[in-house]
C-alpha cells in the first residue's frame, strides 16, 4: 500500500469508528433514549394512557415509540457494520439513503405537530396553517430530490474505498449531501420566528390565573424554548455535515434521541398541566366548596328601644332552588 493509500485508508477506518463508538462507550443514544422512557413512563400512563383517542394522542405514541425503535435500528445497524463480510457493495448503496429517510420520517413527524402548535397559537388560523404546510411540503420535496441524487452518484463515490477493508462502510461524503438537512433546518427556523413572534406579541405569555400560569402563557413559553431545541439540533447537525466545525461526524442515533426525548417530554408536560389545570385531575388548582350540613343564618329584622322585634332563622336547603325562612 503506497503512503497515498495508506493516509486515506487511515483517514476512513478513524472515522468509521467515531460512531462506533459514540453509540458503544459514550451510551449517548440507545441507553440515553431508553433510560429516558422508563423515567417518563409513569406520566405517559397517567396522562396520556387514560386521555381518551385524538390525534395528538396518536401523534405521542407514535413519535415516543417510533423514536426508541429508530435509535435501536441505528445501533445494530452500527454494529452489524462492524462485522467483517457482511457489508457490501450494494448495501453500501442502499444503506445511506434508507438511514436518512428513516431519520426524515421521525422529523417530519415532529413537525407536524410543531405546525398545528402555530396554528392554535395563531388563532387557528387557515393562512398560517396552509402558509406552513406548503412550506414544509416545499422542504420534503427538496430533501428527497437531494436524497435521490445523491444516492445514485454513492456507487461511484465509494467504489475506490470497498476495497482497503474498512470496517463497515466508508464514510465518505461528497456531492450536495451537506444541503441534505438543510431544507428542514430553514423550515424549522420559520417556524421558531412564528413562535418566538408570538411569544413578543403576545399579552397571553404574562397573564397569571391565581398562582399559575394561563395555557396560553405555559404553550407559548414552551414553544419558543421546544423550537429552540430543535432548530439548535439541525443547524449542529448541518454544521458537521458539511464540515464546518472540528467535530467530526458521529452518527444519527444521538439526533435521534434527543428530538424524540425533547418532544415526548413537551407533549407529556403540556397534557399533565392542562389535566391538572383545567380538567380537575390529580391535584387541582381550583377552587373547592365544601358543604357539611345546611347552613343557618339569623337575621335581626328591627329593634325598638333596645329590644328586638323579631327575629328570621333563614335556613338554606341545598336541594331547593330557594332558601327556607322560618319567621319567629
Amino acid at each position: 500500500m503506497d503512503p497515498t493509500d495508506e493516509a486515506e485508508f487511515l483517514k476512513l477506518y478513524r472515522l468509521n469508528l467515531i460512531p462506533l463508538y459514540v453509540v458503544r462507550e459514550s451510551i449517548s443514544s440507545l441507553v440515553w433514549v431508553l433510560h429516558d422512557y422508563f423515567v417518563t413512563l409513569e406520566d405517559e400512563i397517567t396522562y396520556i394512557w387514560k386521555q381518551k383517542a385524538c390525534l395528538s394522542k396518536i401523534m405521542f405514541l407514535w413519535i415516543r415509540y417510533y423514536t426508541i425503535i429508530l435509535v435501536a435500528f441505528d445501533t445494530v445497524q452500527i454494529h452489524a457494520f462492524a462485522i467483517r463480510g457482511v457489508t457490501s457493495r450494494g448495501l453500501c448503496v442502499a444503506i445511506d439513503p434508507t438511514t436518512r429517510i428513516a431519520g426524515a420520517i421521525s422529523l417530519w413527524s415532529i413537525e407536524i405537530v410543531m405546525q398545528l402548535r402555530i396554528y392554535v397559537l395563531f388563532n387557528r388560523s387557515k393562512k398560517m396553517l396552509f402558509f406552513n404546510a406548503g412550506l414544509f411540503t416545499i422542504s420534503i420535496g427538496l430533501f428527497l430530490w437531494i436524497m435521490v441524487v445523491n444516492a445514485i452518484n454513492r456507487n461511484k463515490l465509494i467504489v475506490n474505498d470497498l476495497h482497503i477493508g474498512l470496517l463497515g462502510c466508508p464514510g465518505v461524503n461528497g456531492g450536495s449531501q451537506w444541503a441534505q438537512w438543510i431544507p428542514a433546518t430553514v423550515f424549522e427556523l420559520t417556524l421558531f420566528g412564528f413562535a418566538l413572534y408570538k411569544g413578543i406579541m403576545s399579552n397571553t405569555i404574562r397573564i397569571k390565573i391565581g398562582n399559575r400560569l394561563s395555557l396560553g402563557a405555559v404553550i407559548i413559553s414552551e414553544n419558543v424554548i421546544y423550537f429552540f431545541s430543535i432548530a439548535c439540533l439541525l443547524v449542529f447537525n448541518n454544521l458537521m455535515v458539511v464540515g464546518a466545525t472540528k467535530i467530526p461526524w458521529f452518527g444519527f442515533g444521538p439526533f435521534h434521541a434527543a428530538i424524540g426525548i425533547v418532544t415526548s417530554r413537551m407533549l407529556i408536560h403540556l397534557r399533565k398541566f392542562s389535566y391538572k389545570n383545567l380538567e380537575g385531575g390529580d391535584d387541582p388548582h381550583l377552587p373547592t366548596l365544601s358543604i357539611s350540613e345546611p347552613p343557618t343564618f339569623r337575621i335581626t329584622v328591627g329593634e325598638a328601644d333596645g329590644e328586638n322585634i323579631g327575629t328570621t332563622i333563614a335556613s338554606h336547603d341545598v336541594e331547593r332552588a330557594f332558601p327556607v325562612i322560618e319567621s319567629t
